[in-house]
């Protein structure tokens, strides 16, 4: 295997590697600390669309991370680019929380559920069966179906809740058509992500807890990955793909020193 190139930026899931139910993992302050002492670029990523990042910077800062509003990349911020990047000042009904619609303002797209060119499905703990059917009468209206992110459970403190990749499998299921998922593992969320701060994927790493969307997305868009154990895979989970991480440690802290 060819030898990479030293680290120089580094991409980071959220929830799983710096906080796990609201509570940050032991390690993750000393790592973002290091990061911007040393003035490295990074970003923390996440797959929920619910929040904005301004949100996401006020939760970790109450948690003791201090992460700036510039250093957050959403699947809602990844799917805003690519429909503003497909057809710019367009028109969507969304399913969806303020991270999301909030997003798609910002890059002026029309919220209407009259005649949309895309139906755009995020993350919400309140899905209608209301929204969900007038989202299936306009797919077959000829409406393009854009899904945030195709995770099928998130995290609660009660266990894991359905999540948005499970909805869209319902919408497909009634219309026949599916959704482009803007969020991990599409390698399209990682170099977005990259071009925000100004960094090449030979140059970067991802860390994730997950296989099948941050490992996935990090090597698809060739970038050393670590795996940290303090989220949703465990040790034996590894060997079930046929992809693996270039390294699998314990937790962040493992790698602050390589910061």
């Amino acid at each position: 295997m060819a030898e990479r190139k030293p680290i120089e930026s580094w991409l980071t899931d959220m929830d799983g590697v710096l906080i796990h139910e609201g509570v940050p993992i032991p390690g993750a302050d000393a790592f973002i600390r290091k990061l911007r002492d040393r003035e490295r670029p990074f970003l923390v990523l996440t797959n929920n669309s619910i929040y904005t990042a301004r949100d996401l910077h006020a939760r970790l800062y109450r948690m003791g991370l201090d992460v700036p509003v510039e250093n957050i990349w959403t699947s809602a911020l990844a799917t805003a680019r690519f429909l503003d990047d497909q057809r710019p000042g367009g028109t969507a009904y969304v399913i969806g929380e303020a991270g999301l619609t909030t997003a798609l303002h910002d890059i002026g797209y029309v919220l209407t559920d009259h005649d949309p060119d895309y139906v755009v499905l995020g993350e919400t703990r309140t899905y209608s069966f209301e929204a969900l059917t007038k989202a299936i009468r306009l797919i077959n209206g000829g409406a393009r179906f854009i899904c945030t992110n195709p995770d099928e459970t998130g995290p609660s403190t009660e266990g894991p809740l359905p999540a948005t990749g499970s909805v869209a499998a319902l919408i497909t299921k009634a219309t026949g058509r599916d959704p482009y998922f803007a969020g991990k593992p599409n390698p399209l969320m990682m170099r977005t992500g990259l071009n925000a701060i100004g960094a090449h994927s030979e140059t970067s790493a991802m860390i994730g807890d997950r296989m099948d969307t941050d490992v996935l997305a990090g090597l698809e868009a060739g970038m050393e990955t670590f795996l940290v154990l303090t989220g949703l895979t465990s040790p034996g989970d590894v060997d079930r793909y046929p992809f693996r991480p270039s390294s699998v440690v314990d937790s962040i802290a493992d790698l602050v020193d390589r910061v």
